[in-house]
């Protein structure tokens, strides 16, 4: 094949917007998808020599592997698909009784476990879902070149009547339509509206897509915590992004956990201490401010090897304006990949204008 696990793709993304943009906004036009949230995949689906499918492989946005995580969703593909094919998409997990069923974040998350026999009886009792939304091979030859509209098409053909777990993402060119799938969809768990360009090839790691979201969120990096006030447990935790030299940059902390909660970061967080060579954690202190006064500043570092998700409102300079709040972990996410700009910025107004 063109694209296999030896040579992978690396997704393409999305930037965030703050309303569905108009067709006529791109050349060429638009066409509009559900934002589902789940796992973002590329499904490999390579040939056995024999005319079907061979190996499988899932990757993630990052370079982390997730095939051992749903084995339901192996035996599908290599059962169900037409043949071998590069498939990008969503892993999803649903979850409810016909009629009101919603994505599962908490469920799906739960996938990510190091006991295989853990994640064989998750694959049971809570099933994934796979929504496919590009086709980026087939046989073995590349589509990245192609322009949507055509490799939507092609995925129809290929696999547009395929059975549970694989499902087809709807589509539509009717802006109309995709600002009610932006109200209506939440409902059902879903994380906003897809644009993407009708005229516009695959561009891997490219935020040549535009998304629309309910609300701010970003994918940030723990950086340490601070213990609360009270003297027990998490009070807050410090969060970065890497900027383009590499660096990983503080911006800012996250805070109001339930007491619960504050408790329990403490244990789930211990394995990331950083430690000197006696054993201790090793300690930080941020910048003060005319703010902070006599308040401690300290913090306990950890290791910048946990993603989660934070909701914001907006950016001042390079740190949140107000504390984040936390959303979820993101087991499925690499940590360098929290870059700055998949951050939803402002477009520059002058106050004069809002003044006058």
């Amino acid at each position: 094949m063109a694209l296999t696990t030896s040579s992978p793709v690396a997704p393409m993304l999305a930037k965030a917007v703050p309303a569905v943009p108009e067709p006529d906004s791109v050349e060429g036009g638009l066409s509009y998808e559900p934002k589902w949230d789940g796992f973002r995949a590329i499904v490999y689906a390579e040939p056995d020599g024999e005319g079907g499918i061979g190996a499988v492989e899932i990757g993630s946005r990052g370079s982390k592997m997730l095939t051992r995580y749903f084995p339901e969703l192996v035996e599908a593909f290599r059962r169900l698909l037409p043949g071998p094919c590069v498939l990008d998409g969503e892993i999803v997990v649903p979850t409810g009784e016909p009629g009101t069923q919603r994505l599962d974040w908490e469920a799906l998350s739960q996938r990510i476990h190091p006991a295989a026999s853990r994640v064989k009886l998750l694959s049971e009792e809570t099933p994934a879902t796979f929504v496919a939304f590009d086709l980026l091979a087939l046989g073995d030859e590349s589509y990245l070149d192609r322009p949507f509209a055509e490799r939507r098409a092609a995925l129809e053909e290929f696999a547009g009547d395929l059975p549970d777990p694989i499902q087809l993402t709807r589509t539509t060119t009717d802006v109309d339509l995709a600002r009610r799938w932006l109200v209506e969809f939440e409902g059902a768990g879903l994380d906003g509206v897809v644009a993407k360009p009708l005229a516009g090839g695959y561009a891997p790691n490219k935020r040549t897509m535009l998304k629309i979201k309910h609300h701010r969120t970003a994918d940030v990096v723990a950086l340490g915590y601070r213990i609360h006030k009270s003297g027990r447990g998490v009070g807050s935790l410090l969060v970065g992004l890497y900027d383009d030299s590499g660096r990983l940059l503080n911006v800012g902390g996250v805070s109001a956990f339930s007491d619960a909660k504050r408790l329990s970061l403490i244990d789930e967080l211990e394995p990331l201490v950083e430690r000197d060579e006696s054993g201790e954690a090793v300690t930080g202190a941020t910048d003060r401010s005319r703010f902070s006064g006599s308040k401690d500043v300290s913090f306990v570092r950890l290791r910048p090897e946990r993603v989660l998700e934070v909701r914001y409102d907006q950016m001042e300079g390079m740190r949140f304006r107000h504390t984040a709040q936390f959303e979820r972990w993101r087991p499925d996410r690499e940590a360098r990949s929290c870059t700055f700009d998949q951050l939803d910025r402002p477009i520059a107004y002058d106050l004069g204008d809002v003044l006058s």
